[in-house]
């Protein structure tokens, strides 16, 4: 199949934006007609595969109204034609209903489920279609799909604990700079001007001052020009070589505070992923292969990619990650627990709960800290220029009173 992007016209004469998958244009139209669209216009787009479980197009929120009411149909014994179909009637997203449809014809086919979705490399991606095709061979589809809405339930708690750790400090930081550019560019200058006005000598910390408020009077726009330009140089640097990407993925996870965080979310997403898809009985092998592709961290996936080979040549599976020195003694430790008492998804849903706990507490924590630090940061610029201000005027009135 391909992807296109179509312009189409519906029955109230409202013009439609959107993208449809097809095996050409004459089935594009056939699938919009179903619709109740009229094709006006359309464009081929490439694809791109994915590795996680949903892309842009279908939010997460649709994702889990579908897996949940697909679960619970199938539990009830409907027939995966017609609960297909009933979803493919009450889902309000545009581009999963057009993905329904397109299930619905080719499961019509012949086609299984998992073989359907592998079609749709956009909406589902690879650890997705592994999953339902692991459910389909043991006939526990409706538990895979139990738990992968429980799952991207627990993606949509993991995606605004990392909003919160990264869009927060970041909103901080602003406030800070822009405090900072308004002394230095407007408040202290004023203030200056009185000062040399006053005829007395400046004590070391006012020139000192003058001197850090005068460069950035001059040279403003180079506070903005030069971490625009290292960050695009980085990003530049990072398509293009992969070395170079990893050293800045595994320098990540070293940033005090920031760092550990971002680590612990790494291992509860792998953890949890692997759990399921070890439960949804996919080889270890596989497992990690997929692993591989959901860490998110060049650095961790190499890692993973390192103990894939070597449990490939034969080694344990925990001793096989404990090599790559990347791992925590935790995650180590529960994967010796399971790998020697047969419990292996078991030990790692604990390992994923017992870190997604502590990304709760650290998160939460970090924003406690960060108020009080604001407050800390900004009361000694604020002081250190008060001082620089007031201690000459301070010297004059004594002269004066002397």
């Amino acid at each position: 199949m391909e992807l296109f992007k179509y312009k189409a016209i519906d029955k109230a004469g409202k013009f439609v934006n959107g993208r449809s998958d097809a095996i050409n244009p004459g089935d594009l139209e056939v699938r919009l007609s179903r619709l109740g669209l009229d094709l006006i216009s359309y464009k081929q787009v490439q694809k791109v595969r994915s590795n996680t479980f949903t892309r842009q197009g279908i939010k997460r929120t649709d994702m889990i109204t579908f897996c949940f009411h697909l679960e619970q149909l199938l539990r009830a014994g409907v027939p995966i034609l017609e609960a297909l179909s009933d979803l493919r009637d009450s889902v309000e997203n545009q581009r999963l209903r057009e993905v329904i449809i397109a299930m619905i014809e080719t499961i019509g086919g012949g086609k299984s489920l998992s073989e359907a979705m592998a079609d749709f490399p956009n909406e589902f991606g690879d650890v997705f279609v592994n999953l339902i095709r692991a459910g389909e061979e043991s006939g526990e589809l409706v538990k895979v799909l139990d738990h992968m809405t429980e799952n991207l339930k627990w993606q949509d708690e993991q995606a605004a604990y990392t909003k919160k750790l990264f869009i927060y400090p970041s909103f901080v930081l602003v406030i800070i700079i822009g405090v900072l550019f308004f002394l230095m560019l407007y408040l202290v200058p004023q203030l200056m001007q009185f000062m040399q006005n006053m005829g007395e000598e400046l004590p070391f910390q006012t020139r000192m001052l003058i001197s850090v408020s005068s460069f950035f009077t001059k040279f403003w726009y180079l506070f903005i020009l030069i971490p625009i330009i290292i960050f695009l140089g980085v990003a530049f640097t990072m398509r293009i070589n992969l070395d170079f990407r990893r050293w800045v993925d595994g320098m990540k996870l070293k940033i005090p505070v920031f760092g550990p965080i971002l680590k612990k979310m790494i291992m509860t997403r792998f953890t949890n992923y692997f759990a399921i898809m070890y439960g949804s009985g996919i080889t270890v092998m596989d497992c990690v292969k997929s692993g591989e592709a959901i860490v998110g961290n060049t650095a961790v996936e190499k890692a993973v990619n390192d103990a894939g080979r070597l449990i490939g040549d034969g080694e344990g599976i925990s001793a096989a990650f404990e090599q790559t020195e990347l791992f925590p003694p935790l995650v180590l430790r529960m994967l010796r627990v399971g790998e020697n008492t047969g419990t292996l998804e078991k030990s790692l849903q604990n390992v994923s709960y017992f870190y997604n706990r502590e990304v709760k507490e650290s998160v939460e924590r970090l924003q406690e800290m960060i108020g009080p630090a604001l407050t800390v940061i900004i009361g000694l610029l604020v002081g250190w220029i008060m001082y620089s201000i007031l201690g000459p005027i301070y010297d004059l009135i004594a002269k004066i009173k002397v």
